[in-house]
């Protein structure tokens, strides 16, 4: 059973960072393409970023590019998205995602 627990939300002024992870669990971890996606308040699911672990090739919305970073420990079956630079329009619930599944998601707030 794919398990995937997201964490490392909270609440941050704007420009500032934080850093998400998502342990994973139930399948391959080091041969799976993994995904952050987010929903905003009100919003639906927009993708943010993906990652192919096998690769390393990494993908990123226009939104976030240039300011996310998505990467992976494949020994620690973990996924991170390390965010910089954040806006208020980054405020959103973040999942970690495989294929169809996603976990509970972790909330992000930028705000001052």
């Amino acid at each position: 059973e794919v398990q995937l627990v997201e964490s490392g939300g909270g609440l941050v002024q704007p420009g500032g960072s934080l850093r998400l992870s998502c342990a994973a669990s139930g399948f391959t971890f080091s041969s799976s393409a993994m995904s952050w996606v987010r929903q905003a308040p009100g919003k639906g699911l927009e993708w943010v970023s993906s990652i192919y672990s096998y690769s390393s090739n990494t993908y990123y919305a226009d939104s976030v590019k240039g300011r996310f970073t998505i990467s992976t420990d494949n020994a620690k079956n973990t996924l991170y998205l390390q965010m910089n630079s954040l806006k208020s329009e980054d405020t959103a619930v973040y999942y970690c995602a495989k294929d169809t599944n996603k976990g509970h998601g972790t909330q992000v707030i930028v705000s001052s």
